[in-house]
């Protein structure tokens, strides 16, 4: 019989192999709650063959990192056959959901993504509460950029009342609302304002009074640790030399900017030397495939569609320049950037993004920025990099990392888990690593 935990912590999230930072925020956030007095961490996410067929990037499952003993992973079954349209899935999340709930553990519920999860969640409170049974719940509940671009503003552009309302009141409704920066929580709050504006709500007061602020959390030590010789045996499985490439990682879709990175790559001078790496799948890969075979750069850009978690920080570490254009588009913002903290965590060549969304807390002064929708500048800005005095390169390596470090995942969570009072005592955190 297996021991009861005495506190548990349920994150609901889309986990790996979700290529997604708030997946990889997840693990990180749990990895963290095992040093901080928690026995017990589940996260609930999808079954396989449902994220499959959603058509969401995936790592290949071969290279998903394991999770640390004391953190299990539950993809509940879905509920109900062939007559049952759609809810399925999410009746077996919630089911789910109920059953820890009421099981007598004193729980702390995380959602990552207000749709569906954080639905979900209110629905399981509810429901668990209406059972008579002793329910021991605290629930946070964190917004994300497509939280607000791909739910609540497109029901406002589509005057979608019903469906904006059951989100954010479910959204409210959890003990603690965070968002992950404060480009995210404005944005929350100018489409509740669209809202109020148009039915009489007050949606907007609630949100600017009850939301807060939590960066995502990165497990820095993945990336401050890297051996010389780990980075150049990854570089030379891949074909690759250190700083002899540009490098793009992250889901290839129209919002991120790949072809103006490829428009910008073709046109630098300083760049004639090196290859572009763009790593990553996504919805437009093919497209960005073509795109690049007609460049005038196509013998020199190469794509990897399957970069797993541990050939990550190596490829970071050892590129000459990190580019991420990222444009805003009406189905995406992003709303921080957790691969810019990452590489400048790992080192190597300077960063080169855009100040969309909330891009500027993540990086702060340490990147170099282009306008959006700008190959001209993004060729610009390689000439620079290229240019630039070793002494330069070194002394912006050290200043981005110092900056990255405040998003360590320990920091992070003991920031967010203050929040709940007294349950969130715990063993202090250790030291932070020092700045390489």
């Amino acid at each position: 019989m297996t021991e009861r935990p005495d506190r548990r912590l349920v994150i609901v999230v889309r986990a790996d192999p979700v290529i997604c930072g708030h997946s990889g925020e997840a693990r990180n956030l749990a990895e963290a709650a095992l040093t901080r007095g928690f026995d017990e961490v589940r996260i609930l996410t999808w079954p396989l063959e449902r994220l499959e067929a959603t058509g969401l990037p995936l790592k290949p499952l071969d290279g998903v990192l394991p999770y640390s003993p004391g953190i299990v992973v539950e993809r509940p079954a879905p509920v109900g056959d062939y007559k049952v349209p759609d809810g399925r899935y999410l009746a077996g999340l919630t089911g789910r959901l109920v059953e820890l709930f009421t099981d007598g553990v004193p729980t702390v519920c995380l959602s990552l993504y207000l749709s569906p999860h954080t639905v979900a969640v209110a629905d399981a409170v509810r429901v668990a509460r209406d059972t008579g049974l002793p329910v021991e719940v605290t629930t946070i509940a964190e917004a994300v950029g497509s939280d607000v671009t791909n739910v609540v503003r497109a029901c406002v552009a589509e005057d979608r009342f019903g469906a904006a309302a059951h989100v954010l009141s479910s959204y409210l409704a959890q003990d603690h609302c965070v968002a992950v920066s404060a480009y995210t929580r404005d944005l929350i709050i100018a489409e509740a304002a669209a809202i109020d504006a148009r039915h009489g709500t007050d949606y907007a007061r609630r949100c600017r009074e009850r939301i807060g602020i939590s960066y995502p959390a990165i497990d820095t030590r993945a990336y401050l640790d890297l051996a010389d010789a780990e980075v150049e045996a990854v570089l030379a499985r891949r074909g690759l030399r250190g700083d002899g490439y540009v490098l793009f990682l992250s889901r290839l879709s129209r919002a991120k900017g790949v072809d103006d990175l490829i428009a910008g790559f073709a046109a630098s001078e300083g760049a004639t030397g090196l290859r572009l790496v763009v790593a990553g799948r996504g919805p437009e890969a093919e497209e960005l495939r073509a795109v690049a075979a007609a460049s005038p750069a196509a013998g020199r850009i190469v794509f990897l569609d399957d970069v797993d978690d541990a050939e990550k920080p190596a490829l970071m570490a050892g590129c000459a320049a990190y580019v991420l254009p990222s444009k805003p588009r009406p189905e995406f913002v992003e709303t921080f950037g957790i691969a810019l903290v990452e590489k400048m965590l790992a080192g190597g060549g300077p960063v080169v993004t855009t100040e969309t969304g909330g891009i500027g807390e993540a990086v702060g002064d340490h990147a170099l920025i282009v306008p959006v929708d700008d190959p001209g500048a993004i060729a610009a800005a390689l000439d620079r990099v290229a240019a630039m005095p070793a002494e330069e390169r070194a002394r912006r390596e050290r200043e981005a990392r110092a900056h990255a470090l405040q998003f360590d995942r320990g920091a992070v969570f003991d920031a967010l888990f203050a929040r709940l009072g007294p349950l969130s005592a715990a063993p202090a955190a250790p030291a932070a690593a020092p700045v390489p």
